[in-house]
């Protein structure tokens, strides 16, 4: 499978009939990005957003390893959470935003990309290794999911992303939704 606008396309339907966490998504980017850029956010947004980097996997990431992620997340002061996830929306740049988000327990660069994405989807893209992978098979990316990936190599991951939402005249919400389908393909 080679990567083009209707592959794309196509994808991204597919997971929009077939996800079954799709309706929950669309909601969180429609409704997140104004409350977690501005700090109107309450702990169960964020808790929510760890939850979702890790049960959007249904069930492939074992319980004892998701639910040990997002009790390391709980254990943040949400004053800290609050005012991290502000300034992150703030920064100049996904490094500098991943540099403070990443200084938060329970938050590695894939989950603050979670957080990114859900800060500015028009912006920024959660990484994985399904959505890596799609890019690496392609010859988008040079080697495979670096587990986990470091601030720059998600720096070089998301410049590919938008390299290819641009080609396609797409969001980089629907090539998400098209990186995730195409793996399973």
């Amino acid at each position: 499978m080679t990567l083009t606008r209707s592959t794309v396309e196509r994808a991204a339907e597919a997971y929009r009939e077939e996800e079954p966490l799709y309706p929950v998504e669309q909601e969180g980017v429609e409704t997140l990005p104004a409350a977690l850029s501005t700090g109107e956010f309450g702990r169960r947004d964020a808790e929510w957003v760890v939850r979702w980097y890790y049960r959007r996997f249904l069930g492939a990431i074992p319980n004892d390893e998701r639910r040990a992620a997002e009790e390391r997340f709980r254990r943040n002061d949400f004053e800290t959470v609050l005012e991290t996830v502000t300034d992150a929306a703030d920064a100049a740049d996904a490094g500098a935003a991943l540099e403070r988000l990443t200084t938060l327990e329970g938050v590695d660069v894939p989950v603050g990309s979670a957080f990114l994405f859900l800060l500015d989807p028009e912006r920024y893209v959660v990484v994985g290794e399904r959505e890596w992978t799609v890019l690496e098979e392609n010859d988008e990316l040079e080697k495979p999911y670096p587990d986990p990936p470091s601030i720059e190599e998600y720096e070089t991951y998301l410049e590919r992303c938008r390299s290819l939402a641009d080609r396609f005249e797409c969001e980089l919400w629907t090539l998400y939704r098209a990186l995730w389908r195409l793996w399973k393909a």
